[in-house]
């Protein structure tokens, strides 16, 4: 978010187990509507598969995430 509110395009990433920490995080922070990617949780466990799907999800997300305008 302090990329952001420097006109700097970013992507924040957070596995489902901290969705909800982050959209509070993101109302306490003054940008209640700012959008994230979301990925499984565990992270720390999963295969190198796993964790290949996570960054292509991650990519589409993002990708979508960063030509909203």
């Amino acid at each position: 978010m302090a990329a952001e509110r420097l006109g700097i395009p970013a992507l924040a990433v957070m596995t489902t187990q901290f969705v909800s920490a982050a959209e509070l995080m993101s109302r306490v922070l003054g940008m209640p509507d700012y959008r994230f990617a979301i990925i499984d949780h565990p992270v720390s466990s999963a295969t190198d598969a796993r964790l290949r799907d996570y960054a292509a999800s991650t990519m589409e997300q993002g990708r979508a995430l960063l030509m909203q305008a």
